[in-house]
């Protein structure tokens, strides 16, 4: 995620890479790659289970980590992102 925002692209970041939303989603391009991913974590499995457009390659961008073992990795943005917070459920109706 820090790359992506450095490199000034579209990648917002709400919860500054504390894994507590999906709007830093991307998409691996490359399944060997992603393969060589360490697993996500069961946190970042349920912000996931948040994402538009989550594919069986998706992840979040802050809990990328850059290695060897996934340097030329290629990503894609998805085409919308999901900010789901408390400040968009205020006075809605409880049932």
């Amino acid at each position: 995620m820090d790359i992506a925002q450095a490199e000034d692209l579209e990648m917002e970041g709400a919860c500054g890479g504390s894994c507590a939303c999906s709007t830093c989603h991307v998409i691996v391009e490359d399944p060997e790659k992603y393969d060589a991913m360490p697993e996500p974590s069961d946190d970042e499995n349920d912000m996931l289970d948040l994402a538009f457009g989550l594919t069986e390659t998706s992840r979040l961008g802050c809990q990328v980590k850059m290695s060897k073992e996934i340097d030329g990795v290629r990503i894609r943005l998805p085409s919308m992102t999901r900010n789901l917070q408390a400040a968009d459920f205020k006075g809605a109706k409880k049932i």
